[in-house]
């Protein structure tokens, strides 16, 4: 019973893991808009496979800090999740 107890614990520990390393994806995009007053920026993007979704254009929340490293027609690699219901760039490379 203590080798499966065992076994079920690395188990876990691995794929939490996996989940946490796939949670750092960065996806590759070109700013096409940026509105500062709004904190939202507007990205052409490629697939954002940590959150299953295809190459697209979209708006995402930013915050202050994040926006003062943007520009219009920069391409940028980032990091986007859902904070607070809202796609948000959380970080940049």
């Amino acid at each position: 019973m203590t080798i499966l107890k065992t076994l079920s614990l690395a188990t876990l520990a691995l794929a939490a893991s996996m989940s946490l390393a796939s949670a750092e994806t960065f996806t590759k995009g070109v700013i096409k808009k940026l509105d500062t007053k709004a904190g939202k920026v507007t990205i052409i993007h490629e697939a954002l496979i940590d959150l299953d979704m295809p190459a697209m254009t979209m708006v995402f929340r930013a915050d202050e800090e994040m926006m003062a490293k943007m520009a219009e027609g920069n391409e940028i690699e980032f990091l986007a999740d859902r904070v607070n219901g809202k796609l948000t760039v959380t970080a940049l490379k």
